[in-house]
C-alpha cells in the first residue's frame, strides 16, 4: 500500500488568511453607531408651528423621536446626525447640546436636524412670539426644552459608544408630492398637477444612505426630502409625512433604523393636505422611493469623513419704525402684537440692535459624497444653486443646527411674501426681512468650504 503524502501546512499562514476572508468583508474601514429615544410630551404642551391654534395638544397620532447615527472613517474621523420630531433647533439648543459633548467634540461634527413637523411641541426659544403662552404653559416649555438637551446627548452618546463595522453606499430617487407654495395656489395644485403645469423651481430628489452589517444586512436608512412637513394642522403630536415614511420603513425592514433629514423646502408645501389619508400617502410615497433605490444597485462609499463648518455673519436689512411698532402693540392680541411689545421694551431699554445674525453652513464629504447642510428655512433655489455648482449628486439640507428664520435668495427678496418677509415677525427678529446681500455671503461660504478659503466666486 502507497504512503500516502501530506503537505505540511503553516498555521500562521491559514490564521492570516481566514483573518483576511473575516475582514473583507468590512475592509473600507466605516463603523456606525445608532440610537434613539421617544421625545413624545408627556403632558398637554402647546403645539408649534401654526399661529391659528388656540389650546394645547390634545393626545398622538404618532410618538416623536429623535435618532441619531455617528459615522467613523478608517483613521477615527468621527461625525454624529441627530434628526428629530420638532418644528426647529433653536440656537440656545445647539450650543447647549455642543457643550454637554465636551471640547473634544467640534461643532461641524454634529448636524443637528429638526424634520420640521408642525405637529410637535413648542421648545427651546423657537417661534417663542408666535404663541399666547401663560405662566403655567413657559414653565413646561422649559422643562420640555431640558428633557430634549437631555436626550439629545445621551443619544448621541450611545450611538457613538455602538459603533461597529459596516458598509455604506448612496443613490437617488424621486417622490413628487411636493410644489411650490409661492407659485401655485393650493386649490389649483391637483389640476395642475394632472396637468402637468405646475410651476416654480422644486426638488424632487430623494438622496438614500444605506448602511449595512458585515454581512450584507440592512442597518440603517438616511434620506432626504425638500418639502415643509405640514400636512396635518391638528392637535395630536405627529411626525407628519415624514413621520409616517420612517415608521414605514421600519415596519417594512425590521431592526432597522430609518432617519428623515429635511431638505430646502421653505418654500415648498406638500398639496393637497389637511388630511390624516394624505400625510401617510405622501410617507408611504417618499418611502416607496427610498425603497426603489435600495433595491439597484448603488454606489459604495469609500474613503474618509471630513467636517467643516462656518457661521456666516448675515445683515438684516429693513427694520419696523417707532410707530409701526406703536400701531401693532395697540392693535389685536396676536403674535404681531407680541413681537412688537418685545422689541418697543427692547428699545426702551437700551438693548443694542441686533443688525446681524451668524447663519451655520456646514460641509461633509463622506467619502466621495458630498453634503451641504444649513441652518434656517432655506428656501429651494439654494439647493439647485449648489447642485448646478458642485455636481448634481450633492447633498443640500437645511433646517439644521439653528433655526432662526427663512433663508431667501435675492430673487424671494425681490418678490416679497411669506418667506422673503413677513415671516421674520414671527421668527422674533428685528426686521422685515434680510439685508440683499444674503445670497452671496451663504454662497461665498459653500464655496469657500467645498472648494478652498481662497475661491471668492463661482
Amino acid at each position: 500500500m502507497k504512503e500516502r503524502y501530506e503537505m505540511p501546512v503553516d498555521k500562521s499562514f491559514v490564521i492570516g488568511l481566514l483573518l483576511l476572508m473575516m475582514n473583507s468583508a468590512h475592509a473600507d474601514g466605516w463603523k456606525v453607531g445608532l440610537a434613539k429615544r421617544i421625545i413624545t410630551p408627556t403632558e398637554p404642551l402647546w403645539m408649534a408651528g401654526y399661529a391659528a391654534r388656540t389650546k394645547p395638544a390634545e393626545g398622538k397620532l404618532q410618538d416623536l423621536w429623535i435618532r441619531t447615527l455617528a459615522i467613523e472613517d478608517p483613521q477615527g474621523n468621527e461625525g454624529v446626525i441627530l434628526s428629530a420630531d420638532v418644528v426647529g433647533i433653536s440656537r440656545y439648543v445647539w450650543d447647549a447640546v455642543i457643550d454637554r459633548l465636551g471640547e473634544e467634540f467640534d461643532r461641524s461634527q454634529l448636524m443637528f436636524n429638526s424634520s420640521h413637523t408642525h405637529s410637535g411641541p413648542v421648545f427651546g426659544g423657537t417661534l417663542s412670539d408666535m404663541y399666547p403662552l401663560d405662566e403655567t404653559q413657559k414653565a413646561r416649555v422649559q422643562a420640555y426644552t431640558a428633557s430634549f438637551i437631555e436626550r439629545s446627548v445621551e443619544a448621541i452618546q450611545e450611538a457613538r459608544q455602538k459603533k461597529s463595522p459596516a458598509h455604506l453606499a448612496i443613490g437617488q430617487g424621486t417622490a413628487t408630492f411636493a410644489a411650490n407654495r409661492r407659485n401655485n395656489p393650493e386649490a389649483e395644485v391637483p389640476a395642475r398637477r394632472s396637468a402637468g403645469t405646475l410651476v416654480g423651481p422644486f426638488d424632487h430628489s430623494v438622496p438614500v444612505l444605506r448602511l449595512t452589517h458585515p454581512d450584507g444586512g440592512l442597518r440603517a436608512v438616511v434620506f432626504l426630502y425638500a418639502c415643509h412637513n405640514t400636512v396635518l394642522d391638528g392637535y395630536e403630536w405627529s411626525g407628519d409625512y415624514a413621520g409616517f415614511a420612517q415608521d414605514k420603513l421600519e415596519r417594512d425592514h425590521p431592526g432597522i433604523q430609518a432617519m428623515f433629514v429635511a431638505g430646502c423646502g421653505g418654500d415648498q408645501n406638500p398639496l393637497p393636505r389637511r388630511k390624516v389619508a394624505l400625510a401617510e400617502q405622501y410617507g408611504n410615497e417618499l418611502a416607496a422611493a427610498v425603497d426603489k433605490v435600495l433595491s439597484h444597485s448603488m454606489r459604495e462609499v469609500k474613503g474618509s469623513l471630513d467636517t467643516r463648518m462656518e457661521l456666516v455673519s448675515c445683515d438684516l436689512g429693513e427694520r419696523p419704525t417707532r410707530e409701526d411698532l406703536e400701531k401693532r402693540v395697540a392693535g389685536p392680541a396676536d403674535y404681531q402684537q407680541r413681537w412688537a411689545s418685545r422689541i418697543l421694551s427692547d428699545i426702551k431699554a437700551g438693548k443694542p440692535p441686533l443688525l446681524a445674525y451668524s447663519v451655520p453652513v456646514q460641509r461633509w464629504r463622506v467619502g466621495d459624497l458630498l453634503w451641504i447642510s444649513m441652518g434656517g428655512e432655506v428656501v429651494v433655489d439654494y439647493a439647485l444653486q449648489f447642485k448646478a455648482l458642485f455636481g448634481p449628486e450633492t447633498w443640500v439640507s437645511a433646517y439644521s443646527n439653528d433655526v432662526m428664520a427663512y433663508i431667501p435668495t435675492r430673487r424671494v427678496l425681490l418678490e416679497g411674501g411669506y418667506e422673503g418677509r413677513t415671516a421674520m415677525i414671527p421668527y422674533g427678529m428685528p426686521a422685515y426681512q434680510w439685508a440683499d446681500s444674503i445670497e452671496d455671503r451663504l454662497t461665498q461660504s459653500a464655496l469657500r468650504l467645498v472648494r478652498g478659503p481662497s475661491v471668492t466666486q463661482p
